[in-house]
């Protein structure tokens, strides 16, 4: 066993954790968590002077961010069950969903809402910038309705990277009571059926709540 991964507890470490599980490859976690002072440690910081998680350790592989992370294991183990582009399209078509979902439902949204909301004790109370980024979630997720099959994957080819990460952020959103579309509910429900999923939110849920407490 060469892969470790630490971090548990949060959508972002959720990601790293459920391609681990559908490749099928065996790892270890190191089971810390944000803002528990575990990442401000010595030997932690050490491994990764952003003192963030999730961070992948695979021999002289040393990663964080876990777009990178999970791009990376889906390049190195490839399985049959996540679909891998080929063509330099069909790249770039994958690259635009997940920045997409990344760039405008993780970071301008989410988790401006996470900081405001969970974190007001470290980035204050911001009632504004909280009802913005609703607003603009709500916003991004009607126009993600509008154009997915709630029967199919984001990309006509197969399950991907690109729904790894938007099932992370609907997950998020349902988790600040934030209503899906009908559509978006039912891909989302289709999606968590898979056993790889259910074995990951154990993981990185369930551990959480067991070595951490659920504050």
């Amino acid at each position: 066993m060469t892969i470790e991964l630490w971090g548990i507890g949060t959508p972002r470490t959720f990601r790293p954790i459920w391609v681990l599980e559908e490749v099928g490859t065996p790892y270890a976690i190191r089971a810390i968590g944000p803002r528990t002072g575990e990442t401000q440690t010595a030997d932690f910081t050490a491994l990764n002077r952003k003192q963030k998680v999730p961070f992948l350790s695979d021999r002289q592989v040393r990663l964080s961010e876990s777009l990178a992370i999970c791009r990376y294991l889906i390049e190195a183990f490839p399985v049959a069950g996540i679909w891998r582009p080929e063509t330099l399209e069909e790249r770039t078509k994958l690259d635009e969903w997940c920045c997409y979902i990344y760039g405008e439902l993780d970071e301008t949204a989410l988790y401006v809402m996470r900081r405001h909301r969970d974190l007001a004790h470290i980035f204050g109370d911001a009632p504004a910038a909280l009802t913005s980024s609703r607003e603009y979630l709500v916003r991004q997720l009607a126009i993600l309705a509008d154009g997915l099959d709630p029967a199919a994957t984001i990309m006509p080819q197969g399950f991907s990277l690109a729904d790894i990460l938007l099932i992370s952020c609907l997950d998020w959103a349902k988790s600040y009571d934030v209503g899906l579309p009908g559509s978006l509910d039912r891909y989302r429900a289709k999606i968590a059926e898979r056993p790889a999923y259910q074995r990951a939110m154990n993981k990185n849920y369930v551990m959480k709540a067991s070595d951490h407490g659920t504050s």
